[in-house]
């Protein structure tokens, strides 16, 4: 089983930066990936980047060039680097993982077996 914590969210500014946090536990593979996304109510959850056991890294191209993720495995944890908000970035973040996946090849949230709670961020203009 994996437990996975998200942190870090908060109300900013338009232009402002916040880092977000998932600490994972349990057993981790020494293959998988993970990933954050976010939801707003009424709406689809929505991918927002990947991240895998060799830190390759994809993004929605709504936040390339704003947001970075990476990860510290000796801290069993993955950041969400998120700069220049937008209003329209606020909702609430997961964080999720698919242990032994040798690549992330997906982006949907059914291919994502484990999920934290979620921590909202939100973007005033």
């Amino acid at each position: 089983q994996v437990q996975l914590v998200e942190s870090g969210g908060g109300s900013v500014q338009s232009g402002g930066s916040l880092r977000l946090s998932c600490a994972a536990s349990g057993y981790i593979s020494s293959r998988y990936c993970m990933a954050w996304f976010r939801q707003v109510p009424g709406k689809a959850r929505e991918g927002v980047a990947t991240i895998d056991a060799d830190s390759s890294t994809s993004y929605v191209d709504s936040v390339k060039g704003r947001f970075t993720i990476s990860q510290d495995n000796a801290k069993n944890s993955m950041y969400l680097q998120m700069n220049s908000l937008k209003p329209e970035d606020t909702a609430l973040y997961y964080c999720a993982i698919r242990r032994g996946a040798w690549s992330c090849s997906s982006m949907s949230p059914s291919w994502y077996p484990y999920w934290g709670q979620g921590t909202q961020v939100t973007v005033s203009s």
